[in-house]
């Protein structure tokens, strides 16, 4: 199977505060991958990583076999990868429709929209759950529903891959439960690889195939949620925190 995504000794230094150190992750493309730590562990670091927003320190990444390791942002989105963030970051003062057109056009960099783009936005737009709000202003909408736009904007851009930082924050159980299904359908039914750093733990374990856990800016532990969840240091470094 295709490594989609290879991190090798990847490290992030802000001046005297290593952020992230000696990480290494091999994904196969079309799996789910769940990444977990406690609080300031750097894993929101490690996805500006993989997106660009920041250069790492040292080693390297690669996105299916080449490098992309100090890429500009809107080179490594125009190579497949997707992002969605914690705080949703929407248009207010457009529509839902609009919202996801940008998503569209700005992976192609221009400003008049094809009518396969037009074709391909109702078909996210009926996939997520929203096309009942294609006209309402994002302003207007409701977290959950906010969710689903910034999900809705990453797949116009047509990723192979889809970071997902924290996109159940904020959610109920209900709504957990709804957005999960729709990862799985993103996952199988559109071919995407999956990473999801996620502090809800019901969100990994059942819908990752496999974790890695952080601590410190370390890599401490990668298995299934079965082996992750049964590792003594991660109980005692992650688990027993989330207990306490």
């Amino acid at each position: 199977m295709e490594k989609i995504l290879v991190l090798q000794k990847l490290t992030k230094k802000f001046g005297g505060l290593t952020a992230v150190k000696d990480v290494d992750i091999s994904l196969d493309s079309g799996r789910r991958l769940g990444i977990i730590g406690p609080n300031g562990a750097g894993k929101t670091t490690l996805f500006n990583m993989i997106t660009g927003e920041i250069k790492p320190t040292n080693g390297t990444i690669e996105f299916q076999g080449k490098p992309i390791h100090g890429r500009k942002p809107h080179e490594i989105s125009k190579k497949g990868i997707g992002r969605t963030f914690q705080i949703v970051r929407v248009f207010d003062e457009l529509s839902v429709y609009n919202n996801v057109m940008i998503g569209a056009v700005a992976k192609k960099l221009h400003f008049k929209p094809t009518p396969e783009q037009h074709r391909n936005i109702d078909k996210i737009l009926e996939m997520t759950g929203i096309k009942k709000y294609k006209d309402v202003m994002a302003k207007n909408l409701t977290v959950s529903a906010k969710k689903h736009v910034g999900l809705a904007i990453a797949l116009a851009g047509k990723p192979k891959l889809l970071l997902l930082d924290e996109c159940m924050a904020g959610l109920t159980f209900v709504e957990i439960d709804e957005i999960l299904e729709l990862l799985r359908k993103i996952n199988t039914e559109m071919g995407i690889t999956l990473v999801v750093v996620e502090h809800v733990m019901k969100v990994v374990m059942e819908l990752c195939e496999k974790i890695v856990v952080i601590a410190s800016g370390e890599k401490i532990a990668e298995g299934t949620p079965q082996e992750v969840t049964t590792n003594q240091h991660v109980i005692n470094v992650y688990l027993g925190e989330e207990k306490s």
